[in-house]
């Protein structure tokens, strides 16, 4: 146990020293290896698992919904989610920022990722909300909120990560996300409320869509929300698998953008790059993962931590409590793929000991990890929001999500209280 701990601290001081994770891991998965075994039982681990992982069928899902995600991006399919939302909701008071969360959980269905959510929107929403003088504060943090739906809302490549990391089923964790991602939106939507009404003017009121805007609104966005059923929709009546899920999403996406016109070997060229580049570090910090996995297991620190929570006398939701308080804390510090790589190996092993849904606890992860995206000091989508909004300030962003990380923590805590929420759709999965 104490050669496990010692590894941990030597990952964070080489992370901090600005270490790649994946590498950081890795070094420290063997070098820990060779002392529990030998350095010829450390090599022969690790090259064995990281050829047996580039190996794994399972593994092409997270390039091909890259390539989704990007091919929707480039399809310019933000803006018309936007504005589906906006004809509803747009004329109520704080009715921009109710639709900016609404579309930004719309288009993270389809692309996955918080960062490129938050970026995407911001450019679509921003100009709208200040075209109404809509405060900068709430503007930018309705962007920012919203886009951490993107690591929750399926298809998700951190819930990928986290299902290769503790071997769970990708396609529950992906049904698991739908209903936690639904209650996300609707308390982000009660935090534009109570900001609004605390000030008015920081989000006016605009003005009343008729009804044939909106059925021409709904008309437009048929193909993005068809996909999205599409591919959640056959994962969850059994169709397919997540993978063949991922290959139909990705050839769906690349129709979509053909038809739209939007497609050219210029941006089909782009797009297999950056997925490519993008998978590449991935991988590296998975295989990293992986590696340090393997001797934290070894060094018996997983049987060790259930020991000391039975000597203890804690109850299992006791410990689910402790372990949130300890994502939230170092959410302060390390990005969302950097925290569960460094804890979900040594987590995970403890919640199934102490016999918890191994699923529940992957989507209480995640939203404990969406929280850090929008907290300080570290707050990726409100680093990402101020590179692309250059007259707003870090400060006025922060100020403005602080809302919206409450409202977060709130359902965090109902999560881990009635974990039917998040097993409800995956326990009726054919």
């Amino acid at each position: 146990m104490i050669s496990a701990l010692i590894g941990f601290a030597a990952v964070l001081v080489l992370a901090f020293m600005r270490m790649p994770l994946g590498i950081a891991l890795g070094l420290v998965g063997v070098v820990g290896f060779t002392y529990e075994a030998s350095f010829r039982a450390a090599l022969s681990s690790a090259s064995r698992l990281v050829i047996d992982s580039s190996q794994s069928y399972g593994l092409s899902v997270v390039p091909l919904f890259i390539l989704m995600g990007l091919m929707v991006e480039r399809g310019g399919m933000a803006k018309e989610l936007y504005r589906a939302a906006f004809v509803f909701l747009g004329h109520r008071r704080g009715g921009l920022a109710m639709s900016t969360i609404c579309a930004c959980g719309m288009f993270s269905a389809i692309c996955g990722s918080s960062l490129a959510t938050a970026a995407t929107m911001s450019k679509v929403s921003m100009p709208e909300m200040r075209r109404y003088k809509y405060s900068d504060a709430l503007a930018s943090a309705s962007i920012a909120a919203g886009g951490t739906l993107g690591i929750l809302i399926p298809p998700s490549v951190i819930l990928v990560i986290y299902g290769l990391i503790t071997n769970a089923s990708v396609g529950k964790l992906f049904i698991a996300g739908i209903l936690p991602g639904l209650v996300g939106v609707l308390f982000y939507l009660a935090a534009v409320v109570f900001v609004v009404r605390r000030n008015p003017e920081a989000g006016p009121a605009g003005e009343k869509s008729t009804w044939r805007e909106r059925l021409r609104a709904l008309f437009e966005v048929w193909t993005t929300l068809g996909l999205f059923v599409f591919v959640i929709g056959g994962i969850y009546v059994g169709a397919f698998t997540p993978t063949e899920a991922a290959g139909m999403g990705a050839a769906g996406a690349i129709a979509i953008a053909a038809w739209r016109r939007v497609l050219s070997w210029q941006v089909l060229l782009e797009v297999t790059r950056e997925t490519t580049l993008t998978t590449a570090k991935l991988f590296m910090v998975v295989f990293g993962a992986m590696i340090f996995s393997n001797f934290v297991n070894r060094a018996g620190l997983p049987d060790a931590l259930i020991n000391i929570v039975n000597s203890f006398d804690v109850s299992p939701l006791g410990v689910i409590f402790v372990i949130l308080v300890i994502y939230l804390i170092l959410g302060c510090v390390f990005e969302s793929l950097s925290m569960i790589l460094l804890t979900v190996p040594i987590f995970a092993p403890l919640v199934e000991g102490l016999g918890m849904d191994i699923i529940w606890f992957g989507i209480l992860v995640v939203v404990a990890t969406e929280i850090s995206l929008i907290t300080p000091p570290i707050g990726l989508n409100v680093f990402v929001l101020k590179g692309v909004l250059k007259d707003v300030s870090v400060k006025t962003i922060f100020k403005g999500v602080t809302p919206f990380w409450i409202a977060d923590i709130v359902r965090l805590v109902l999560l881990a209280l009635v974990p039917s929420i998040a097993l409800l759709l995956p326990s009726l999965m054919k």
